[in-house]
């Protein structure tokens, strides 16, 4: 980690809302892990199994929950959540932050779209007809924000994303396909942050909806007019076909899928690599996933499944 800043744990103390238990004059300039940690580090443990690395930590400062128990003289910041803390600490260490206003002279962005005046948008994004977007939005480069979008405030966007394109919608005939136009749009709500290389369709008739507080990570598809409730979290790699209805609070491990016009209720987890088939009425976490297992053994196992299954 680059060393472009530096601060007292006096002030580490009242930004991250923790107590010191230490020297307040102390100074660190980086963040680290316990096990790579030197004398002006700053690090967490936010589990209890991890305790142990602390007897050999080297770190000026170690952030800890009110669980940890002291018996040391090494400087400490004690709070209720060290994750949280370690996350509010990256953005103090961070030189990522952009300055907005900010359109690169490559963009091209269509006359009838409406973008408001703060607004980063990178190289090569292309910005296509009724489209908002709306305040603090960025959008970095070589994303293509197709038709009938709307982003509120505060998204981020990641690079080469694509919002708004065709859903797969095709009427079959007995002399092939016939294409379903999408006539709907995409509706992307308040702090929502779009991983890289992420698909995102418009809806066929009613609108794709991410709500507010959603967070995707990298190469996830949604397809057309799936609508996915505030504060949900999903994992790399994940796909979830059309029309599916989702709670809030959901999470997605990676790797995994959801069906087309399925309903899944609030507070559902699903592991990774799971397949969902059907509703979930019930919060709870839900995992199909089968651990690797040499070729035999996983044929036993699959026929005494499809026994059980019957």
């Amino acid at each position: 980690m680059p060393k472009h800043k530096s601060f007292k744990l006096i002030e580490l103390e009242k930004l991250l809302d923790a107590k010191l238990e230490g020297n307040p004059d102390c100074l660190v300039d980086n963040i680290s892990t316990t096990l790579n940690s030197n004398d002006s580090s700053i690090t967490f443990v936010t589990n209890k199994k991890y305790f142990g690395h602390i007897d050999n930590c080297k770190a000026a400062a170690i952030i800890v929950s009110k669980q940890f128990e002291i018996k040391d003289e090494k400087n400490y910041l004690v709070c209720d959540d060290p994750y949280a803390a370690y996350a509010r600490l990256s953005n103090l260490f961070s030189d990522d932050h952009l300055a907005l206003p900010y359109i690169h002279d490559s963009a091209v962005i269509s006359d009838n779209s409406e973008i408001h005046d703060n607004v980063y948008i990178g190289p090569n994004v292309y910005i296509g007809p009724d489209c908002k977007i709306g305040n603090n939005v960025i959008i970095h480069a070589n994303c293509s924000i197709v038709k009938n979008v709307t982003i509120s405030e505060d998204v981020v966007i990641h690079h080469g994303s694509v919002l708004g394109s065709d859903g797969f919608g095709f009427a079959p005939t007995s002399n092939g396909y016939i294409k379903i136009e999408q006539l709907g749009g995409l509706y992307i709500g308040k702090r929502v942050e779009i991983g890289a290389n992420c698909t995102i369709d418009r809806g066929a008739i009613d609108d794709t909806v991410i709500k507010d507080g959603v967070i995707f990570d990298n190469l996830i598809h949604i397809a057309h007019n799936v609508v996915i409730g505030e504060n949900s979290a999903i994992a790399a790699s994940c796909a979830i076909a059309g029309s599916t209805n989702i709670g809030k609070n959901f999470q997605m491990g990676g790797l995994s899928g959801v069906l087309g016009h399925l309903n899944i209720c609030d507070n559902v987890k699903i592991g990774a690599h799971t397949l969902i088939t059907k509703d979930i009425h019930e919060p709870g976490e839900y995992v199909g996933i089968m651990p690797a297992q040499d070729h035999k053994a996983w044929a036993k196992s699959s026929v005494y499944i499809k026994k059980k299954g019957k």
